[in-house]
C-alpha cells in the first residue's frame, strides 16, 4: 500500500501576492465608493470660494434688509394691537361706571315701590312740590334711558374695536412668522460663507475678505491723482486723502457721523451706536443729523430727490445691486463710507465696487 504524504499548503510567489494585494485594495475601493465614504469636497480654489461667499453674502444682505422691513411692519402691528387693547380698557371702565350708575338707579327705584302717580298725588301733603318732584322724576327718567342709550353704543364700540384687536392679533403673528423666515435665510446664508472660509488658510481668507482697490482719488492741493489705499480687513480712516465738504449742515453732519464709525462692526439688524448693517449705518447717520429715514434701502431710495450718478455730492445715498439691496454714504472723489458684510467692518471704498443703482439726496 502506497504512502500517502500530507500535502504542504504552497505559499504564494511575490507576482501571485501583489495580484492579491491589488485586487484586495480595488475591492475596499469599490465598497468604500459604494459606501459614500470615499468621496472628497472638491477642492475650491481662493477666487472661487471668494465668489461664493460674495454671492451669500449679497443673498444675506437682501434677506438682512427683508428682515428689517419685516420686522418694522411687526413692530408697527404690534404697537396698533397694544393700542387697542389699550382703547378697549378704558372704554370698558366707561362702561362698567355707567352700568354701575343704572344698576343704583334701578335699585332705588325698587326700594321706592311702583305706586300709581295719581295716588301719590292724593296722598302728598304737599302737593305743590310733588308736581315739581314728579317733572324731576320725568327729567330723570328722560336721563336715565340716554344712559341706557350710551351704554348700549358703548358694548358695540368695544365689541368692535375687540373685533379690529382679533385682526390685528393675526397680523401679528404673520408678520412674526415672516420675520422668522427671513431671520433664517439670513443666518443660513451667513453660516454656509463662515464654513466656505474655513476650508482656507488665513492669508487665503484675508485675500478672499478683501474688497477690491480703491479707485484713484485726488490728494489735497489739487495734485495729481494717487491711489487711494485698499479696503482690505482693516478699515479706511480716510485721513490719507482730503474730505470734500458737504453742501448741507446736515449732510455734512451725517457724513461726519459715518467718519466716526469707521472700523464699527457689521452685525446685521444693528442700527448702532457700536454696529450697523448698511442701512442702519445711514439711518444713524441722519438721526444725528436731525432727520428721520426709513429703515431699509427699498424705503430710502424713495426718501428723498433722486440723483444721477454725475451729480453726486457727499451726503448723498447710494444704492446697489438690481434690488436696491446695499447702501452706502457718498464722501466724494468717487468714494463712499458703507457697512459691507460680516467679514469687514465699517469702511471707506470706492463706489465703482458694486454694480450702481442709483442715489438719493435726502438733505
Amino acid at each position: 500500500m502506497a504512502a500517502h504524504r500530507k500535502l504542504r499548503a504552497r505559499s504564494l510567489s511575490g507576482n501571485t501576492a501583489r495580484t492579491a494585494a491589488t485586487l484586495a485594495l480595488a475591492g475596499a475601493a469599490t465598497a468604500t465608493a459604494f459606501d459614500g465614504t470615499g468621496h472628497a469636497e472638491p477642492q475650491l480654489t481662493t477666487a472661487q470660494v471668494k465668489t461664493q461667499v460674495d454671492r451669500l453674502y449679497r443673498e444675506a444682505e437682501t434677506a438682512t434688509e427683508k428682515y428689517n422691513g419685516a420686522r418694522e411692519k411687526a413692530s408697527a402691528a404690534q404697537r396698533r394691537l397694544n393700542s387697542l387693547r389699550d382703547e378697549t380698557a378704558r372704554r370698558q371702565d366707561r362702561l362698567n361706571t355707567a352700568r354701575g350708575a343704572l344698576g343704583a338707579s334701578a335699585a332705588a327705584q325698587y326700594r321706592e315701590g311702583a305706586i300709581a302717580p295719581s295716588w301719590q298725588l292724593a296722598l302728598s301733603s304737599s302737593p305743590d312740590r310733588y308736581l315739581d318732584d314728579a317733572a324731576f322724576a320725568e327729567r330723570a327718567g328722560h336721563h336715565q334711558a340716554q344712559q341706557v342709550t350710551r351704554v348700549r353704543a358703548q358694548l358695540r364700540e368695544i365689541e368692535r374695536l375687540r373685533g379690529a384687536a382679533r385682526v390685528e392679533a393675526k397680523s401679528v403673528r404673520s408678520r412674526q412668522a415672516e420675520l422668522k423666515r427671513q431671520k433664517d435665510a439670513v443666518t443660513t446664508k451667513l453660516k454656509q460663507a463662515r464654513q466656505l472660509l474655513t476650508r482656507l488658510t488665513p492669508p487665503e481668507r484675508a485675500k478672499a475678505t478683501t474688497a477690491t482697490p480703491a479707485v484713484p482719488v485726488r490728494a489735497a492741493g489739487g495734485g495729481r491723482s494717487a491711489p487711494a489705499p485698499a479696503t482690505s480687513g482693516k478699515a479706511s480712516t480716510g485721513r490719507t486723502t482730503a474730505r470734500v465738504p458737504a453742501p448741507t449742515s446736515r449732510a455734512s453732519a451725517a457724513v461726519a457721523y459715518a467718519y466716526r464709525k469707521l472700523g464699527s462692526p457689521y452685525v446685521w439688524g444693528a442700527t448702532g451706536p457700536n454696529a450697523f448693517d448698511c442701512s442702519g449705518l445711514i439711518q444713524a447717520a441722519y438721526r444725528s443729523a436731525g432727520i428721520s429715514l426709513p429703515r431699509t434701502t427699498y424705503a430710502q431710495i424713495n426718501a428723498g430727490r433722486r440723483v444721477s450718478r454725475s451729480q453726486l455730492q457727499p451726503g448723498d445715498l447710494v444704492f446697489f445691486y438690481s434690488g436696491v439691496s446695499h447702501v452706502g454714504i457718498y464722501v466724494g472723489n468717487g468714494r463712499m463710507i458703507h457697512a459691507p458684510n460680516p467679514s469687514a467692518p465699517v469702511r471707506v471704498a470706492p463706489i465703482d465696487q458694486m454694480p450702481f443703482a442709483g442715489a438719493t439726496r435726502v438733505a
